[in-house]
């Protein structure tokens, strides 16, 4: 009876120590992970001379808002402005179709009454592992669907894509059990029908962890408006970023250009600029991803629990 008790209280403690240092252990990544951020803020808060003279620190001798003031003023504001709005629309409008168009085609091929899911899984499947390349998509985009210059050109091409409807397989999969789609055919509900009531509702947590997936290629895409967008009034934020960024390093490193700005290198702030682009760029995803955290970390981990 003792050494009964006694081998419990040494598994309570040993709990009680590997507990305390996974949370140390875990507490020291999520510290990693937050200070490069901060040290980022900290940058584009910072003065440009007080940069070239005393590099980058934590504790900055001179606090300026010279970078932002930059991004921020006369025309740059107004197509900073712009492009934020295109970039928001396309993020949302561009999550919705494809939540949509995974949710739609994972459904079909987790349904083992379907005839044809093998087909059309593999296909998905062929389709991550060999891509038709960079020529080929322009092609299509441009000659074929003439989508250049257009707000599809953003949309489009990151409107399906094989790794989330996967994920999504899975999911209904693990999900959705057979029994509750054969009792609500036996009701008389259609497939449209008991997709919308029944599958949705129970499909929350997988729809938002693809539509994280989603949004972020969207939030981050610039590669498709170099590719098919020359109006500036379709130019997204992180494109019209790189370019300002660009446009900085070419005026810093061109000495004659340099010389015709008013006070010279001085004052233009571009080592300043570049973090202030980067807070611009992360920070809504920075305070948009804490309200679906909950629904990203059950999507991931739904299909790895075994009842």
């Amino acid at each position: 009876m003792k050494k009964e008790k006694i081998s419990s209280v040494n598994v309570r403690s040993f709990n009680t120590t590997a507990n305390t240092i996974f949370n140390i252990v875990i507490a020291l990544f999520a510290i990693s992970c937050v200070i490069p951020f901060i040290f980022v803020i900290i940058i584009s808060l910072t003065s440009e001379n007080s940069l070239a003279s005393n590099g980058y620190s934590f504790f900055p001798k001179e606090i300026s808002t010279s970078a932002y003031t930059y991004l921020f003023s006369g025309t740059m504001s107004t197509k900073i402005l712009r492009a934020l709005g295109v970039t928001v629309f396309v993020t949302v409008f561009g999550t919705i179709v494809n939540a949509t168009l995974t949710s739609l085609y994972a459904y079909v091929i987790s349904r083992s009454n379907f005839p044809y899911k093998k087909f059309f899984t593999v296909f998905a499947l062929i389709t991550m592992l060999f891509t038709p390349g960079m020529v080929a998509n322009y092609l299509v985009m441009t000659n074929l669907l003439h989508l250049k210059d257009t707000i599809w050109a953003l949309i489009l091409p990151s409107a399906l894509g094989p790794f989330n409807i996967l994920v999504m397989r899975t999911f209904f999969i693990k999900t959705i059990p057979d029994s509750i789609i054969e009792s609500a055919k036996i009701d008389g509900a259609t497939e449209l029908k008991i997709f919308r009531s029944i599958v949705l509702p129970l499909a929350v947590p997988g729809i938002a962890t693809i539509s994280l997936f989603a949004a972020l290629g969207y939030w981050n895409d610039w590669f498709n408006a170099l590719l098919y967008v020359q109006n500036d009034n379709l130019v997204p934020l992180q494109y019209l970023l790189i370019k300002i960024q660009n446009n900085l390093e070419y005026l810093s490193s061109n000495s004659g250009m340099s010389a015709q700005l008013e006070g010279g290198l001085a004052a233009l702030p571009s080592e300043s600029a570049r973090m202030a682009i980067v807070v611009i760029s992360t920070l809504p995803i920075v305070l948009t991803y804490p309200f679906f955290q909950k629904y990203f970390v059950g999507g991931l981990t739904i299909g790895g629990v075994k009842e």
